[in-house]
């Protein structure tokens, strides 16, 4: 009698050396989601949430700090501003004096005001720039009455405007002393007063 043949060893499982069963050879893993260790984080919608070494806030908010509000104190802005502010309110202030052929105290107050807003909001509070103001709202004044009294004398003379207040200036500044009165300076203080007041307004 022959003796019974030993069947061979089996051949080792590649993954894990499980026996098969029912002829799977997956049958020895372990049945589920392969990624069930890893601990799901929270959705966030930021792809780079799971990176390490990332700080929080690294990306948030602004990267760089606000700017600075730019300063309002700028002393030679607000002489300029406060100037071309004189320059064009005597040039009304004169022209209103002169078509209605007197002065009018409120167009001295609007001047100041005028004066003293503009140079105000441009250079700030700034002790230089409200003394500028006030000079300047007393020359816009002192000019606009010159302005009006040479138009006057234009259309009284029968000539033109620029004959009298540029060639003859010194002549109407003669007639403008002997005309001068209580009034004529009270409108000259009025513009700077009224300067303050507008700078004031504009802060």
């Amino acid at each position: 009698m022959s003796q019974p043949v030993q069947p061979p060893n089996p051949p080792q499982q590649p993954y894990g050396g499980g026996q098969p069963a029912d002829g799977n050879p997956y049958a020895g893993q372990q049945p589920g989601n392969p990624y069930a260790g890893q601990q799901p984080g929270a959705p966030t919608g930021n792809p780079f949430a799971g990176q390490q070494g990332q700080q929080p806030g690294q990306f948030g908010g602004t990267p760089f700090p606000p700017a600075p509000p730019a300063a309002r104190n700028q002393v030679g802005l607000g002489v300029l501003a406060a100037l071309g502010a004189a320059i064009v309110a005597a040039i009304l202030y004169g022209v209103l004096a002169g078509s209605i052929e007197r002065e009018v105290g409120y167009a001295a107050i609007g001047v100041g005001f005028l004066v003293g807003f503009a140079a105000s909001k441009v250079g700030g509070a700034n002790p230089a720039v409200l003394g500028s103001a006030a000079v300047f709202s007393l020359i816009a004044v002192f000019l606009g009455q010159l302005v009006g009294m040479s138009m006057i004398l234009a259309d009284g003379l029968g000539v033109g405007f620029s004959e009298v207040f540029f060639d003859h200036f010194g002549d109407v500044f003669d007639i403008w002393k002997e005309e001068a009165d209580f009034m004529t300076y009270l409108f000259l203080l009025l513009g700077p007063v009224a300067a303050f007041g507008g700078a004031r307004r504009a802060g």
